[in-house]
């Protein structure tokens, strides 16, 4: 039987070839897509790791996405933050959401207590501090990918600013900002987005939290141990995400289920005499339905493993191309796209599989 479905194959290539790089595409976009949203919340989360606080305060009916809120309570907050107990330092971060040419969030920072943190100062890679109101600080990602060296001028908000230094990223935004030029510029003199603290021990987080929350005025304020905050940024916490997720297997299998079920059932149209033939020689109709079936199998396999070296192809590519739109493709999800694809393709064979196994020996036999 395995040489008559492989020669089955072998001899219409064009419809196979089409048939395993439908697959192919199937299997590709659910990890690419699917790689690029994982990618893109876990490299938000190292680069909030990377800031090195030990607490996050951020304001009331404010998302547990940095960023997302704007600027929307005063700065002297952190006046109030730093007189508590084991408070070292308190960062004021004002954060602009930025979707002209890319999606992307700009910090608008006090450089001297966000160097205070727990991971220090910058690592600068070229050029050095702030020089002005008009100068910005990039990391090395943005250098790269758009050519940007130190001295040139580049557009942040639709203002035209100097680069001051390139640093190392993973230090939460990949443009830096003065504090006060950002609040200028959005109107949020000053305001602050959020407000990172470095303690004088990590260990005594959750008394500051509950410090802060007793505090009048603070009580509704959004406040976490940092290690908390970034265990709160998974997939399932991002709005939205499951169901665009869904939305890409329910099109990547569609894709998969009318390819296979085209071309399964043109087979089996064009096969009615080889199937009567079989039939005619005492093939039972579990026969003919485990013939298509294993030939639908075969041509899976051959477009999952095609999918996956395509997927992993794409991922490297764009990651050289594009250090600052990362793809993480993760072993579950190879399962699942694999298991993705099989299982829609069987579906689209089992009609044509059960049509063939309901055609009567003499009649095929006769057809022409």
């Amino acid at each position: 039987m395995n040489r008559m479905i492989v020669a089955n194959l072998v001899h219409r290539p064009l419809r196979s070839l089409i048939s395993v790089i439908a697959i192919a595409v199937e299997v590709t976009l659910i990890l690419v897509i699917v790689g690029f949203s994982l990618g893109m919340l876990n490299d938000a989360k190292q680069r909030q790791a990377g800031i090195g606080a030990d607490v996050i305060v951020q304001p009331p009916s404010s998302s547990f996405l940095a960023g997302i809120t704007g600027a929307p309570v005063p700065i002297k907050v952190a006046d109030v933050l730093r007189k508590l107990a084991h408070v070292e330092t308190v960062a004021p971060v004002i954060m602009q959401l930025n979707t002209t040419g890319a999606v992307e969030v700009i910090y608008g920072i006090d450089l001297k207590s966000f160097e205070n943190l727990r991971s220090g100062p910058f690592r600068f890679l070229a050029g050095g501090p702030f020089t002005g109101p008009d100068t910005a600080l990039v990391d090395d990602y943005y250098a790269d990918t758009n050519h940007v060296h130190v001295g040139q001028t580049i557009t942040i908000l639709n203002h035209a600013v100097k680069v001051a230094g390139i640093v190392e990223h993973g230090r939460g935004a990949r443009k830096f900002l003065p504090i006060q030029t950002l609040q200028d510029w959005i109107g949020a003199q000053g305001k602050a987005s959020v407000f990172y603290l470095k303690l004088d021990n990590p260990d005594n987080a959750a008394l500051v939290v509950n410090e802060i929350k007793s505090v009048p005025g603070l009580q509704n304020y959004k406040v976490l141990p940092m290690r908390e905050y970034l265990s709160m940024m998974t997939a399932g916490n991002l709005p939205g995400f499951n169901t665009f997720i869904d939305v890409v297997i329910g099109v990547a299998m569609v894709i998969g289920f009318i390819v296979i079920f085209q071309a399964m059932y043109a087979a089996v149209m064009e096969r009615t005499r080889e199937i009567g033939i079989l039939k005619s020689m005492g093939a039972s109709k579990f026969y003919i339905v485990d013939s298509i079936l294993r030939e639908t199998m075969l041509l899976a396999v051959a477009g999952t493993a095609l999918g996956i070296v395509i997927s992993y192809v794409v991922s490297d590519a764009i990651r050289a191309r594009f250090p600052t739109l990362p793809v993480s493709i993760q072993g579950n999800w190879v399962g699942y796209a694999v298991i993705i694809a099989i299982v829609g393709a069987l579906l689209g064979s089992v009609y044509p599989a059960f049509k063939a196994a309901q055609k009567d020996p003499i009649d095929a036999l006769a057809y022409e």
